[in-house]
Formats: C-alpha cells, structure tokens, sequence
C-alpha cells in the first residue's frame, strides 16, 4: 500500500511560480505531498488563474477587508482547517504572519526566502548581497517561526553573483533555482511525515 499524500496549502501574493513548481511537482504519484488548496491575500493575484489551470482549489481572503491582522489569520486558519491542510508553504507570500498564527501552525508552516539565511533576512535580499561584495547569493527553503526569516533551514542552494551583476538580474537567475529547491523541500519534509504514521 502506498502512504497517504500530506495535504499541503499553499499561500501566495502574487504570480505565483513556486505555487505552479510545488503544484506540478506534486502531480507526480511518487511524490508525498498533494496540494489541496492555494489562498492569495490578494484578490488580483496571477496566480490565482495558475491554479485554477491545475485544477486546483483556491480562495481569495483579502486582508485589505479586515480591520485587524488577527481578523484576517482566523479566517485563513479556518480555510485552511477546512482543507484538512497538514503543512502550509508561503510562496511569495507578503504578509508577516503573527506569533499567534504561527504558534497554531508550528513546524508545519514553510516558507521560500531569496537569500542565503540567515544572511539577509527581510527584503532587497539581491541588492543588499551585492552591496556587501559578496560572492554568492541564493534561496533558503525554511520553517517559519515567531521571528521573520530565522526557523531553521530545511533546504538552501546557491549562484554565483557576478561583478556586473544587478538585483534584477540576480533575481531572474535565482528565480530557476527557486523552482527546483522548493518542490525538494517540500519533498523532503513531507516524506519525512509519512515515516511517523
């Protein structure tokens, strides 16, 4: 008998290529994970349409329609209850989620960072590797915790960064490396689960 798949959600702001990575990676039936659900914040967000081209549930909670972050996170628990979701990975996803949201969904929230954590946590991640004359930049694949961009990595890879490189430029090369890293993470870590059942 094969093991159950971990229902995985997926949370986005924005276009959406790593949702579409993990989403694609996961059709394969050797793959421990199904993605039963993607959530943007963002009602405009492209890839909303990606998902639902993959057949894949989605749902739209606007945080913008919320007076508090808390409103907004007990909504998004509660859709991601409802999925019977078991892990939950951020791809692009711009909101800072609370310490009460996270506590809820310790070591079972991942998150995809564009530098090599636990350098250059937060934003401008390309520009601030660049200014620092470093030589290599990359992605981290990592548990989300209380404090932005510091649980523990699961996953990193790395490019090199070039003397006349820019941060767009970095992020167009990294954004390949991204596909490939987080669909092993998820990998690794929902293979991992299915070993305790």
């Amino acid at each position: 008998m094969t093991a159950k798949k971990i229902k995985t959600a997926i949370l986005i702001s924005g276009r959406g290529s790593n949702m579409v990575a993990l989403a694609k990676a996961a059709q394969d039936e050797t793959y421990p994970a199904e993605i039963v659900g993607v959530v943007s914040n963002r009602p405009g967000a492209a890839g909303l349409k990606k998902a639902q081209a993959l057949n894949i549930p989605t749902a739209v909670i606007d945080h913008k329609a919320y007076t508090s972050r808390e409103a907004f996170e007990q909504d998004l628990h509660k859709h991601l209850t409802s999925l019977e979701a078991e892990l939950v990975c951020c791809a692009g996803f711009m909101r800072v989620l609370t310490p009460g949201f996270v506590a809820k969904w310790k070591d079972r929230l991942l998150n995809i960072h564009p530098s090599l954590l636990p350098k250059y946590k937060g934003l401008n991640t390309h520009q601030r590797a660049i200014d620092a004359g470093d030589s290599e930049t990359g992605c981290s694949v990592h548990w989300v915790t209380e404090d932005l961009d510091a649980g523990a990595v699961i996953a990193q890879s790395a490019v090199k960064i070039a003397s006349d490189d820019t941060a767009e430029l970095l992020a167009t090369r990294l954004l390949p490396v991204e596909l490939a890293l987080y669909p092993k993470a998820l990998n690794k870590v929902a293979a991992q689960i299915q070993k305790t059942r």
